[in-house]
């Protein structure tokens, strides 16, 4: 008999695993028939919802095959680690096994991405990408696949970056024979990333005893759970060097093949008159930023004429410092949606629309020359400026009267076009720690699809806490900073904003005003005040914090602590939460908005404000009630600490 199963880890810096035990144990619960209940119970509890059935079939047909071809090669003792989460996302590898390397004797691991295929396809000249009758969309080649996570664990697990040898990746595609998966071959194969079939069963076996002992893998094992997690590069900090030098991102599963996607669109246009629209949709930290920063990158150093464009005054700007430091070319590269007026058409090969949530319906202002008033869609003035027009957005950070950035908008721009337009969804997380869960929980609670608050279960990626009022609040932030975080405090829109220095003044104003606590918003304009930074550097600069952010300011951005004010905008009152539109001080909201406009719009920009913190979220509440609805909804003690920084 096997021993009690493991039911699931959490372990430092957010890192959880489904299930693991030797192979001999994972083989005899496969004899006994409970290997997928207990997977399936596992996967419930530590996500908080139902396990698809493509995972379900995936762990009653693929790792019995892994198992069976460890046991066959004598490793029965080796550790199985089933669903290891990759340090800080929500991107999980099938199965890592740890043992002791046959001739060092050292730790040795091997990621193992399982494929049920029986049979695949390099998509039409780019083999980085296949295709399956069975997805509409290619997917990433698997060698590359697995060599991404190699690559990935490499870069945040402190114990594998010391020992980068001890690390190999395997894909195994137990289903299909080498005739049908031919073509995938074309792929360069090394330590990270290889692949085997089903009639090389033989070499797949002498490959496991090559990295892996006849011996225990329980230290192993071990090591890899206790290992300290570097926390996550953060965009703006290697933006320059990704611009200009290299790749500094390891690009993973959905976000490599949009990627692909992208550089092989570029490709055909090059070669004849060809021309695609690519839509990149995902929720806050899925990695639309990352992708757009890497193809820019690429792109630039190729040669490429391309640019990246965003609705955000404060992400463009922004850009333009930090990447283009000292290099006006570089600056160059980042513009508005409403730079394209009057643009030649295809006069660039890339276009990428960050944020394309901010779209607009048109590119007109009160400042646009009249004979540019021509009422043209933005939408399309972006489409028609270049051969690969790239569109990235998540419809939930819609948060300003006018956005219609949609999928289904873009959609319909190409088709009145008569161009192709291909849509990749991101359903990985890389922000808030990697916490899909905790992604979900938020939608959940603002009822952004339909569902209802429910109680958070801590996953062990991101601490969720509760402050009894806003000194406690930031009394907490001022703590993490000390301990190495970065932190912001940022609120809804619930406090008149004084947007004039006057020679008087000594101070910036502190407009927030909640009981005898009071601070700034943060700086309007493009200046330096006070020693404050101007808004497009609130989130970015270490001096942006002591003031509060606003939506305008937080959207598109990420810090380590996440501290949220929820404004008298927005309470909850028995039972349902309720919109007060008169709390709002937001100038963009008129007469003429619906007040079904601004309670989605409001909705959404707690979404985004309570999406932006990497290790963890506290928030307060003006309203008793509705703090009071939020205690009963995260407990203080529910939070786990925070990983140390390394």
């Amino acid at each position: 008999m096997p021993p009690p199963a493991r039911v699931f880890f959490v372990l430092p810096g957010g890192i959880s695993l489904l299930f693991r035990e030797s192979a001999a144990s994972v083989a005899t619960r496969i004899l006994e028939g409970s290997l997928a209940l207990h997977l399936t119970e596992n996967f419930r509890h530590l996500h908080g919802r139902n396990a698809a059935q493509a995972e379900i079939r995936s762990w009653e047909r693929s790792l019995p095959a892994l198992v069976n071809a460890l046991m066959e090669a004598g490793l029965g003792e080796v550790e199985v680690v089933v669903e290891y989460s990759l340090p800080l996302t929500s991107k999980r590898a099938d199965a890592v096994l740890a043992g002791v390397h046959p001739t060092t004797g050292q730790p040795s691991y091997v990621v193992v991405e399982l494929k049920q295929w029986s049979e695949a396809h390099p998509d039409e000249d780019d083999p980085l990408l296949c295709r399956l009758d069975a997805y509409p969309q290619p997917v990433l080649n698997p060698i590359e696949q697995v060599r991404g996570y190699c690559e990935y664990l490499l870069s945040f697990n402190a114990a594998l970056e010391r020992m980068p040898g001890s690390l190999a990746g395997v894909a195994f595609l137990h289903n299909a024979t080498e005739s049908r998966i031919a073509g995938l071959r074309s792929v360069e194969e090394d330590q990270y990333g290889r692949m085997y079939t089903a009639d090389q069963r033989g070499a797949f076996l002498d490959f496991l005893r090559s990295r892996l002992a006849a011996k225990s893998g329980a230290e192993a094992a071990d090591l890899l759970r206790d290992a300290r997690i570097r926390p996550s590069k953060q965009l703006m900090a290697v933006a320059a060097a990704e611009i200009r030098d290299r790749e500094q991102f390891v690009l993973l599963a959905e976000q490599r093949v949009a990627y692909e996607l992208v550089m092989s669109a570029v490709r055909k246009a090059k070669r004849g008159n060809h021309k695609k629209v690519i839509v990149v949709t995902g929720g806050p930290g899925s990695g639309k930023s990352v992708i757009a920063m890497s193809l820019l990158g690429e792109l630039y150093r190729r040669g490429e004429t391309a640019l990246h464009a965003t609705g955000s005054a404060s992400f463009t700007k922004t850009m333009r410092k930090v990447a283009g430091h000292k290099k006006r070319e570089v600056q160059k590269l980042f513009m508005y949606f409403n730079s394209f007026m009057d643009a030649e058409p295809n006069d660039l090969d890339v276009l990428i629309c960050d944020e394309a949530h901010r779209l607009r319906k048109t590119s007109a202002n009160r400042y646009t020359k009249a004979e540019l008033r021509t009422g043209r869609p933005q939408v399309s003035e972006l489409i028609d400026a270049a051969r690969v027009p790239v569109f990235l957005l998540d419809q939930h950070q819609v948060v300003r009267p006018g956005e219609m950035g949609t999928k289904e908008e873009i959609r319909r721009a190409a088709a009145a076009e008569g161009l192709d337009c291909t849509v990749i969804e991101l359903d990985g997380q890389f922000r808030c720690g990697g916490s899909d869960a905790y992604e979900k929980w938020v939608v959940d609670l603002l009822g952004l699809e339909g569902g209802t608050p429910r109680p958070w279960e801590p996953d062990g990626k991101l601490e969720l806490r509760t402050a009894e009022s806003p000194q406690e609040l930031e009394d907490f932030l001022v703590a993490k900073r000390a301990e190495g975080y970065g932190a912001r405090m940022s609120a809804g829109y619930c406090w008149k904003w004084t947007t004039k220095v006057t020679p008087e003044m000594t101070a910036l104003p502190t407009d927030v005003v909640i009981g005898d606590w009071a601070r700034p918003w943060n700086v309007y304009g493009d200046r330096s005040v006070f020693g404050a930074p101007p808004a497009p550097l609130w989130a970015t600069e270490p001096e942006g914090f002591g003031q509060v952010g606003c939506v305008y300011t937080a959207q598109g951005f990420e810090y380590d602590w996440s501290g949220v004010i929820i404004g008298p905008d927005l309470v909850w009152r028995t039972d349902r939460w309720v919109v007060d539109r008169s709390a709002s001080k937001d100038p963009i909201f008129t007469k003429a908005t619906p007040d079904s406009e601004i309670d989605r719009l409001i909705r959404n920009t707690y979404k985004v404000l309570l999406t932006r913190g990497m290790v963890g979220t506290i928030m307060y509440s003006t309203d008793p009630e509705t703090r009071e609805k939020l205690r009963s909804l995260v407990h203080p003690a529910s939070g786990v600490e925070a990983p140390a920084l390394v």
